[in-house]
């Protein structure tokens, strides 16, 4: 993220924004939850526990399980702190997050807050395989063969202006906290487009959702896990092979988007004092189909967060029981 990169320093999702044909999108679907904190009111005797909500839905949804099981199964109060992904890391320091369940890389925060000022630490991969990059649907693919080489956009650059892209192709992008790097991308592959700014991943879907079923080109950049590869086929544009150091100088980066293991942070006060609740987040590891079923019932089945996180949780008693403190 998700900036997808994808990651994100999503990584949060609400505005209006322009879609391809410079329409504007708005964005009304699923993304961050609303209200900053969930909850009992009053602090359990387990204690309480301050997860970040970051800004799609694929976060929600692993924050909606681990919150539940925290509750149900381990009696402890969840407070969800809805807030971008840089923001997130500089919660532990002020000590309103305890807990990023999931990370996108971002090695840089990880050198600032936990390399230089011992404030967090690393809790181990989250199970989700992340994947970003530039996607088209499918039936440019069909139409055009040739269109998912990046060698062959500028070629097609007309397909894609719209009164946003001044003149140029458009790159719809989602959350400009996202992690993201598609304007020097832009830049040093010498290509004919500039960078849009949807304001969400809300407004991402939608976007791809009426390239589906309008049949109006789109490039956009997006990720995986999500569930909207369930729904309509997207597919990815292959860019310069990444190559470990090519996106050392953010400004010169002209390769692929590297994959990720998303993983867990958390705050050495938890890490140290959140004796069960650290070891439940320590030990939490699903898949993308795992995250991409919770999310879909949060976004397009009408449920709660809670809702879709019980209903996962009572299909799933193996899985989580084996992340539960020993």
């Amino acid at each position: 993220m998700k900036k997808l990169g994808l990651i994100a320093g999503v990584l949060v999702l609400g505005l209006s924004a322009a879609a391809c044909g410079g329409a504007k999108v708005e964005d009304n679907a699923a993304g961050a939850p609303s209200a900053a904190a969930s909850g009992s009111a009053a602090p359990s005797a387990a204690g309480t526990v301050k997860i970040a909500i970051n800004g799609w839905v694929g976060y929600e949804a692993s924050a909606a399980v681990v919150s539940y099981l925290l509750q149900h199964e381990l009696g402890y109060t969840v407070q969800k702190v809805t807030l971008n992904e840089e923001p997130s890391w500089q919660g532990m320091e002020s000590g309103d997050v305890d807990v990023i369940i999931e990370n996108w890389g971002h090695d840089d925060l990880k050198k600032k807050y936990i390399d230089e000022k011992k404030i967090a630490v690393e809790a181990g991969a989250n199970g989700n395989k992340g994947v970003i990059g530039w996607y088209v649907p499918e039936w440019m693919v069909q139409k055009y063969p040739d269109i998912t080489d990046w060698k062959n956009l500028n070629k097609y650059a007309d397909l894609f202006k719209t009164s946003e892209s001044d003149g140029k192709g458009q790159l719809l992008d989602g959350d400009p906290s996202f992690v993201t790097n598609d304007e020097a991308l832009v830049k040093n592959l010498k290509l004919d487009y500039k960078v849009v700014y949807a304001g969400s991943e809300a407004a991402l879907i939608k976007a791809a959702k009426q390239a589906t079923d309008q049949k109006k080109p789109l490039l956009m950049y997006f990720y995986e896990p999500q569930w909207l590869f369930n729904q309509i086929k997207l597919v990815k544009v292959n860019l310069p092979a990444y190559t470990a150091g090519c996106d050392a100088d953010p400004k010169k980066v002209a390769c692929d988007y590297p994959p990720y293991e998303l993983d867990k942070i958390v705050s050495q006060k938890f890490a140290d004092t959140g004796g069960k609740a650290y070891d439940l987040v320590k030990n939490f590891s699903w898949t993308n189909d795992d995250q991409n079923a919770v999310a879909d019932d949060i976004t397009n089945n009408g449920m709660s967060a809670d809702d879709a996180a019980k209903k996962w949780v009572e299909a799933n008693p193996t899985k989580w029981q084996a992340w539960m403190p020993k």
